[in-house]
């Protein structure tokens, strides 16, 4: 299905959008990605969204991808007696090693590795940065803090810890399990969830090995400082604005944004940009005139994608959402100062053979009418290059293997379509052209490059191009 645009959009799926039906329409309203939060949801609830999911697949015969996002390691109080306190302002409040209910003055910290990390003087968040305490003195068996903003504290509230490296694995035990069957259904990405470091990535992509590519989702601010290694180990990153706001003071957070956008442009990986996009169409019809903005600078700005939570996942209006984000995206595509901020920010082809012909591409479709650039792939690595240079044409990535196709559905401006091996020039295309016509992305007449490698068939990246003119004598076949 070629799009009117060419950033993605991932949509979570949940009580609002589990049945074929449903989740068909957010398809056909524009979602290119959809993910599985297994922080909610069971294993048979996630497998029969799965199979739902291949079956709109076969049914529209384009591929779709299927991102698992993992929990990751969420740090949580204990329980209170009264299901709630009210901590006041300057007041003493403990949290320890002692798995009994809470009262006013302390909470059970199920989470020892934590009080070896903390400082005195370091704060601590909780209830997503709501209260606010600071350190005054910690040992093994609890942290003494003075409340510096109360209010109102309940049961499982979330901590967060700004500044401190968590010794602690971004994969739980949860996450383990998850992974494994997640993987055994066949997930086409897997994100993980509060990477602080390079090892957490390194980590990941063991446990994954080569049954599905790995996004990092940048969300503490830890993350930032080791950007450049984490993006590097990556497959994709992911602006996680949501957890990220918390640990980090809110005018900081659209700087970060740029960065991890601007990193990811550099190391050819995509960039999602996820949390509160549209956050008002959980309860409304319509966005707000600044979330449209939002969506909107994040395009400016580069990304390769942008991410729908709980608007298509348990909002009243998730097939709006996903179509008024599309509607976002495409006016700002269609913006010509759009194609020039992303060119003017386009980063040095590297010194390769795959990044010399894809860069040679986009110029050629710069200086004449090119009406699409055909990458013929077995692993998606040249379709990535070309992505990278941002081109105005759309990118038609051919390949035989269905999970080739699956995975860059999250690449920019990219088609994926499946198709036999080539063996020579000449049924290279033919068979582009074949494709095209009976994917009603060219017309007798039209003029489309085509990248391959040779030898053909042997994963050796893109080496050679072609430029053709569509012929009509061209049929599916």
């Amino acid at each position: 299905m070629l799009r009117p645009r060419k950033a993605k959009i991932v949509a979570t799926l949940g009580p609002s959008s589990q049945t074929y039906e449903e989740i068909l329409s957010l398809h056909q309203a524009g979602a290119d990605v959809f993910r599985l939060n297994f922080s909610h949801g069971t294993h048979d609830q996630h497998r029969n969204t799965y199979e739902i999911i291949r079956k709109i697949e076969e049914f529209v015969k384009s591929p779709i991808a299927i991102l698992a996002d993992l929990q990751g390691p969420k740090l949580r109080i204990g329980e209170f007696q009264e299901c709630a306190i009210n901590l006041i302002n300057d007041a003493t409040f403990i949290l320890d090693n002692q798995n009994i209910s809470g009262d006013q003055g302390r909470v059970y910290l199920p989470h020892p590795e934590l009080f070896k990390a903390v400082r005195p003087g370091v704060e601590l968040l909780l209830d997503d940065g709501k209260i606010r305490l600071i350190v005054e003195r910690a040992s093994e068996h609890q942290i003494v803090t003075r409340v510096k903003v109360g209010g109102k504290l309940s049961n499982r509230k979330g901590v967060n810890i700004p500044g401190v490296t968590i010794p602690i694995s971004s994969i739980t035990d949860k996450d383990k399990a998850d992974l494994e069957f997640a993987l055994s259904l066949g997930v086409d990405w897997v994100a993980i969830s509060f990477v602080q470091r390079s090892e957490d990535v390194s980590e990941a992509k063991a446990l994954i090995g080569d049954k599905a590519k790995l996004i990092s989702k940048i969300e503490k601010p830890k993350a930032m400082e080791h950007l450049a290694e984490i993006v590097a180990l990556s497959d994709a990153v992911m602006v996680a604005r949501g957890d990220l706001g918390v640990e980090m003071a809110p005018e900081e957070v659209p700087t970060a944004q740029k960065m991890i956008i601007r990193e990811g442009r550099e190391a050819g990986k995509p960039v999602i940009v996820a949390t509160q996009m549209l956050d008002s169409m959980v309860h409304s019809p319509a966005p707000t005139r600044a979330e449209a903005s939002d969506v909107a600078t994040a395009i400016y700005d580069g990304a390769d994608a942008v991410m729908l939570s709980a608007e298509s996942a348990s909002g009243e209006y998730p097939q709006e959402s996903v179509s008024m984000m599309s509607r976002i995206i495409t006016q700002v595509e269609n913006d010509p100062f759009y194609h020039n901020l992303i060119q003017v920010y386009r980063p040095s082809a590297r010194p390769t053979v795959q990044d010399a012909m894809t860069a040679a591409a986009r110029q050629v479709a710069q200086t004449i009418p090119i009406k699409a650039i055909v990458i013929f792939t077995e692993t998606g690595h040249s379709t990535l290059s070309e992505t990278r240079e941002k081109p105005k044409s759309p990118v038609v990535a051919l390949t035989p293997r269905i999970e080739t196709a699956r995975m860059m559905c999250l690449y920019w401006g990219t088609l994926p379509i499946l198709c036999d091996p080539i063996s020579s020039l000449a049924e290279m295309v033919q068979k582009a052209s074949d494709r095209l016509v009976a994917n009603n992305v060219v017309k007798k007449g039209d003029h489309v490059i085509i990248l391959a490698g040779v030898p053909f068939g042997q994963q050796s990246g893109a080496n050679i191009m072609r430029l053709v003119e569509i012929d009509s004598e061209y049929k599916d076949k």
